[in-house]
């Protein structure tokens, strides 16, 4: 695979205040942006609007909002279009360390065809009940891709993807269109047989950060998917299980 040609892509729901000055920095790295506006209100629209002609973004419109997954997707698509062949995936809040953006790069350089994923370290700014949430889902991970290590961190969403390989998956097996579309799409890219590299990167949460997880049609919905990734790895396990025997023999007394 040839040297990356990579864009930034920031899904954005209502997210006006935080989402310029992301922008910025990723501006500020050299690279160029696809904001998508997942369904936003007036507010932040015609504030998206106005980023997108002072800087020179890419603005991409959802009628209506379909959620973070369907945001990455329209996305990564739009990046596709313009020709780029890899795209980084930040969110629009801010709570991303966006000085390890040249770390990203240089992993995916060094590695064009894998899946460049933050490993959160977090701060005291994490709530304890988000903490504890995602170590849940780390041990259901655990299970559905038979590792302790291949997924290190599914819900982190500052990722450097090669973008032929998620929109393969995308097409072909589907992923969750909304929070779910993190843990799936992991899930079912260790499942192709895809390569993940993990980099530490520190995480925060703003005291005035805007969250759009609604705790019980979104919990619902990510029961549905463990379920689904559950039942999937069942039929999967001995392909799984082969891979691993076959990265890690088993050594002969």
């Amino acid at each position: 695979m040839s040297l990356p040609n990579v864009t930034a892509v920031i899904p954005v729901y209502n997210h006006e205040l935080a989402v310029p000055a992301v922008e910025a920095a990723l501006r500020a790295h050299g690279l160029p942006v696809v904001l998508v506006d997942d369904g936003s209100n007036e507010t932040c629209r015609r504030a998206l609007e106005g980023l997108a002609r002072e800087t020179g973004a890419k603005l991409v419109r959802l009628a209506v909002n379909g959620g973070k997954g369907a945001a990455v997707i329209a996305g990564l698509r739009e990046a596709r279009a313009l020709g780029f062949t890899h795209a980084l995936q930040v969110d629009a809040d801010g709570q991303h360390d966006l000085a390890d953006v040249p770390r990203f790069l240089a992993a995916a350089r060094a590695e064009p065809g894998a899946v460049i994923c933050g490993r959160p370290v977090f701060d005291a700014s994490i709530p304890r009940i988000r903490f504890v949430s995602r170590y849940i889902t780390h041990v259901l991970v655990w299970l559905q891709t038979l590792s302790l290590t291949q997924v290190r961190d599914s819900m982190c969403g500052f990722r450097l993807y090669p973008v032929e390989t998620v929109l393969e998956v995308v097409d072909r097996d589907g992923v969750g269109r909304r929070m779910d579309f993190d843990v799936e799409l992991l899930v079912k890219l260790v499942w192709r047989g895809r390569t993940l590299r993990w980099l530490d990167t520190r995480v925060s949460y703003p005291a005035d950060g805007i969250s759009h997880f609604r705790m019980l049609y979104d919990n619902l919905r990510l029961a549905g998917m463990h379920l689904r990734l559950v039942l999937g790895m069942l039929w999967r396990a001995p392909l799984l299980i082969w891979r691993r025997l076959r990265r890690n023999p088993v050594p002969q007394p």
